[in-house]
C-alpha cells in the first residue's frame, strides 16, 4: 500500500493568527487561510469559488507568523492533513479537516499596525520545517 500526505497551499489569511502556548511553554498558532480558484461554468459565465482551511503552525514557526502575518497576508503553505474526530456533550459526532504546517513562506505580510506591507529585507527568513509528532512536541524535540 502507498500513502502520502502532502499538501501545498497558497492563500490569503482570513483573520489575525492566533498565537498560544502549550503547558511546556511550545507555541502554536492558528491560522485560516482562503484559497480560491476561478473558473468558466457551463453557461460561459467566469465564477470564483473560495476553500477556507485552517492551519495549525508550531514552533519557533508559529511565533514568526504571530509577529509578522495578520489578516490579509499572503502565505504559501507546505504540510500534511490531519482529521480530528469529536463527539459533542448532545451525542452529535464532528470531524474537521486541517493542515499541520510544516514550512510557511511569507509571499506578502505586515508588521503589526502598519498600514503598507512589510520590505521583504525586514522580514525573517522562516524557510524550514519542523519534525512532526502525533502529540504535542516536546522543547526538546524541536529541532531549532
Amino acid at each position: 500500500m502507498v500513502d502520502l500526505n502532502k499538501v501545498f497551499l497558497a492563500g490569503n489569511l482570513t483573520r489575525d493568527p492566533e498565537l498560544r502556548y502549550t503547558a511546556n511553554g511550545t507555541a502554536v498558532a492558528n491560522l485560516s487561510l482562503a484559497v480560491s480558484r476561478t473558473f468558466t461554468a457551463k453557461d460561459g459565465t467566469k465564477k470564483d469559488e473560495v476553500a477556507f482551511v485552517n492551519i495549525i503552525v508550531w514552533g519557533r514557526q508559529a511565533e514568526t507568523c504571530g509577529e509578522y502575518l495578520s489578516k490579509g497576508s499572503s502565505i504559501l503553505v507546505e504540510g500534511r492533513l490531519q482529521l480530528d474526530r469529536w463527539e459533542t456533550n448532545t451525542g452529535e459526532k464532528r470531524n474537521q479537516l486541517k493542515v499541520i504546517a510544516q514550512r510557511i513562506q511569507f509571499l506578502s505580510t505586515r508588521r503589526r499596525g502598519e498600514e503598507k506591507p512589510a520590505a521583504a529585507e525586514d522580514m525573517q527568513d522562516v524557510s524550514g520545517s519542523i519534525e512532526e509528532a502525533d502529540e504535542v512536541p516536546l522543547d526538546e524535540d524541536i529541532p531549532f
